[in-house]
């Protein structure tokens, strides 16, 4: 797992499931209820001049747009599955604890798909700065991560799934 393919999307079981779901409400519930806002809206008649209609049009566009996006995604998806990572070294799924080499912080993150990421649930990208600075390595290295105010060195304390 070395070379990613930058089209390809890693997900935990958990982060597909979650865009299955949210593309499954998207095409059943919401394109109905928008068809159902631009129905009645057309109905107030003049549309030029229909603020009603213009933003049940503008609500269909993006609701589209994000199905288009997560099928984009579910179709690069593939699921990282337990075995297929070396529980020594960082990957999706895995919980790393990184210090700050300067102030001896430590920071906990579990590693997740893009889609997945909550950093205040302390749920990291594999894409984001940090994710990719410590992606593959193991615990005991350390990295240089380039953030907006400067880069930071972080040693990988520990390793876990």
């Amino acid at each position: 797992m070395d070379q990613m393919n930058p089209e390809e999307l890693l997900l935990t079981q958990e982060g597909l499931r979650k865009l299955e779901e949210e593309l499954e409400y998207l095409k059943t519930v919401r394109r109905r209820e928008v068809a159902e806002r631009i129905k009645v809206a057309r109905d107030f008649g003049d549309l030029s001049e229909n603020s009603e209609y213009e933003e049940a049009k503008n609500e269909q566009a993006f609701v589209e747009g994000r199905i288009a996006a997560l099928e984009k995604a579910l179709r690069n998806a593939r699921v990282v599955a337990e075995e297929d990572v070396d529980p020594e070294q960082v990957n999706l799924g895995t919980t790393v604890v990184l210090r700050d080499v300067k102030t001896g912080e430590e920071f906990r993150y579990s590693i997740v798909g893009s889609h997945e990421a909550d950093p205040s649930r302390h749920r990291i990208s594999y894409q984001s700065p940090v994710g990719k600075a410590i992606f593959g390595r193991r615990a005991g290295e350390t990295v240089d991560v380039r953030l907006p105010d400067g880069v930071v060195q972080y040693e990988i304390v520990k390793v876990e799934r």
